[in-house]
């Protein structure tokens, strides 16, 4: 199996990249937060989870192990397949999520597209035991961002063809509403859907 790419970024798609390694290149899967930090071109180490089927081999691609690690684990739950699974870790992050799935905290896992009340519920059932020690102590705090946001949420925009004079607009509303949102994933979701509102 195929758990790591180190090469040169050939190719940036909409849902996916090409990763040049030695002269192969790899088709890799990928959500926008994780092909935001790719560029034509320059180095990259991928951490890859590899799906066998009886008529493919799919790699999906993560910006970090423990990305990875968490998408590979929520497939183990009824029903969750590879698009729930990337949308749920595009979507918050896995402290996040392993948070949620140690504390019962449905509400959280109903922000991933895709999952309802009963399937959040499904996951927690199904997962709560194979999550390992969580530090349930600490809240976590609501409405921080992270440093640099703006800059990762335009890049990411503009990666998937806005103009950086669209991303600023997007950013600007985000700011000015004060979305709730402590991840750059979110907050690039966020983006997305006020610039197709447009």
């Amino acid at each position: 199996m195929i758990a790591q790419l180190t090469g040169s970024v050939a190719a940036v798609g909409e849902t996916y990249a090409v990763i040049d390694v030695g002269g192969v290149g790899y088709a890799v899967h990928a959500g926008a937060s994780t092909l935001a930090n790719l560029r034509v071109g320059s180095q990259v180490v991928l951490h890859v989870s590899t799906s066998v089927r009886e008529d493919s081999i799919t790699l999906f691609g993560f910006n970090s192990p423990a990305e990875r690690d968490l998408f590979e684990l929520l497939q183990t739950a009824q029903k969750i397949g590879p698009r729930i699974a990337r949308d749920a870790v595009e979507t918050l992050r896995p402290d996040v999520i392993r948070h949620a799935i140690a504390t019962g905290d449905t509400a959280t896992l109903s922000r991933i597209p895709g999952v309802g009340k009963k399937s959040a519920e499904r996951i927690v059932l199904d997962l709560a035991d194979k999550i390992g020690p969580i530090d349930t102590t600490q809240p976590r705090p609501a409405g921080a961002r992270p440093g640099g946001w703006r800059t990762q949420v335009s890049q990411g925009l503009q990666a998937l063809g806005w103009s950086a004079k669209d991303a600023d607009t997007a950013i600007e509303k985000l700011d000015a509403d004060g979305v709730d949102g402590a991840d750059v994933p979110t907050l690039l979701k966020q983006a997305i859907r006020l610039l197709g509102k447009r």
